[in-house]
C-alpha cells in the first residue's frame, strides 16, 4: 500500500515538473504569459470580474486560469479569438493561406461581407464562428466552425449555400444592370469545421476532410457554382495521436484543434507565423476584463447548445419510441384481424356441426 502511494506521489510530482518545464519553454517565446496567481489576483481585484468568475463551474474556472497562464492553450476556435486572429481586415494573409490550402488554389480575400443569412435563432448557439468573404475572383467563401455538428449537415449546408448564391445574384445583377449575364455569378464555397462531428463522419475514422461538388453521370461538365468542404477536427485529432506534424495543412488544422502546450511548441518551431498568432492570443489574455467577457459568452453559448443537443437527443428517443409503438400497434392490429378471422371460422364450423346434428 505504502509503495503504491509513494509511486503515485512520484508520478504526480513528475507530471508537475514536466508541466512547469513546458510552461517555462512557452514563457521563453511568450514572456507576457502570467502566473495563475497573478491572473487570479487581477480577477479578485475587480468585484464585477470576481462575481462573474464565481458563477462558473469549478472546472471552467480552472480551464480559464490554465489558458491564461500557459498551462494549456486557448481554444482558437472560440469566436472571439478566431475572429481576432483571422481578421480579414487586419491580417488577411492568415485566412488566405488557410483557404488556399483547403481549396487547393491560391486565393486572395477581397472584402468581408455581412453574413445576414436567414439563420434560425437557435442555430447561433451551435456555432463558434461564421465568416463570409469575397475572394479576388469574385467567388464567395463561407467559413463556419461548429461546436457540435448540426443534424442533417448536407441539407442545411445546401440551404445556406443557396442563400449566399441568391444574395450574390441579386447584388451583381443590381450592379451590372442591363449588361448582366449569368457568367458574372461566381462560385460559392461552403467550408465547415466540426469540433465534434456527426455520425455520418464517424463512419470514416481515417478521413477528416470531405469535398463535395456536383458532377454528371455522363462526363458532361457544367459549372454549377456550389462546392462544399467539411473538416472533422475531432477525427483529425484522433489521426494525429502520437504523430508529428509533417505538412502545412496538418500544421494549420493542429492550430485549430489542439490546446496542449506540447503541440503549441511544436507549431512554434514548425513555422514562425504560428508563433506570431499565438503571440496575439497571449497578448489578448493580458486584457483580463475582455477575456472574462469573451469566455463568459462562450460558456453561455455552450450551455444553450447543451440544452438544445439534449432536446434533440430526447426528441430522437421519443421518435424511436413512437415508431416502436406504431409497429406494435400494427402488429396488434394484424393479430386482432387474425383472431377475428379465426372466430368467424369457428362460428362457421359450429353452424355446420349444428346443421349436421339436425340432419
Amino acid at each position: 500500500m505504502y509503495e503504491n502511494e509513494t509511486g503515485m506521489q512520484e508520478f504526480t510530482e513528475g507530471l508537475l515538473t514536466e508541466e512547469k518545464s513546458v510552461r517555462s519553454q512557452l514563457a521563453q517565446h511568450f514572456p507576457m504569459i502570467q502566473t495563475r496567481r497573478a491572473v487570479r489576483s487581477m480577477i479578485a481585484a475587480r468585484p464585477e470580474l470576481e462575481a462573474q468568475f464565481r458563477t462558473w463551474e469549478e472546472k471552467r474556472q480552472e480551464e480559464f486560469l490554465d489558458f491564461c497562464s500557459g498551462v494549456r492553450g486557448v481554444k482558437v476556435v472560440y469566436d472571439g479569438f478566431f475572429k481576432e486572429i483571422f481578421n480579414p481586415e487586419t491580417t488577411p494573409e492568415r485566412l488566405e493561406q488557410l483557404l488556399s490550402l483547403l481549396l487547393k488554389k491560391k486565393v486572395r480575400v477581397q472584402t468581408v461581407l455581412p453574413n445576414d443569412t436567414v439563420r434560425l435563432g437557435e442555430e447561433s448557439s451551435l456555432l463558434y464562428t461564421d465568416i463570409l468573404v469575397e475572394l479576388e475572383d469574385g467567388s464567395l467563401a463561407n467559413v463556419e466552425i461548429q461546436k457540435i455538428g448540426y443534424r442533417f449537415p448536407g441539407e442545411r449546408s445546401a440551404c445556406y449555400s443557396a442563400d449566399h448564391l441568391l444574395r450574390q445574384y441579386k447584388r451583381v445583377r443590381g450592379q451590372k444592370g442591363k449588361v448582366f449575364n449569368y457568367r458574372s455569378i461566381k462560385k460559392v464555397y461552403t467550408i465547415v469545421f466540426f469540433e465534434k462531428s456527426t455520425e455520418e463522419f464517424q463512419d470514416f475514422p481515417d478521413i477528416y476532410m470531405h469535398y463535395f461538388k456536383q458532377k454528371s453521370d455522363s462526363g458532361l461538365e457544367i459549372n454549377l457554382l456550389q462546392e462544399y468542404l467539411f473538416i472533422a477536427l475531432d477525427i483529425f485529432k484522433q489521426n494525429m495521436d502520437n504523430k508529428s506534424i509533417s505538412t502545412e495543412l496538418e500544421a494549420w488544422l493542429s492550430f485549430l484543434s489542439f490546446d496542449d502546450p506540447e503541440r503549441i511548441l511544436e507549431l512554434v518551431k514548425w513555422d514562425p507565423k504560428f508563433e506570431a498568432m499565438y503571440f496575439d492570443v497571449y497578448e489578448m489574455c493580458m486584457n483580463i476584463e475582455r477575456v472574462v467577457e469573451m469566455y463568459s459568452k462562450e460558456l453561455a453559448e455552450l450551455d444553450r447548445n447543451t440544452v438544445r443537443y439534449m432536446m434533440d437527443e430526447m426528441q430522437d428517443e421519443i421518435n424511436q419510441k413512437d415508431e416502436l409503438l406504431e409497429q406494435k400497434d400494427e402488429q396488434l392490429s394484424q393479430s386482432m384481424k387474425k383472431i377475428a378471422m379465426y372466430e368467424q371460422r369457428l362460428l362457421q364450423m359450429e353452424r355446420e356441426l349444428q346443421a349436421q346434428k339436425k340432419e
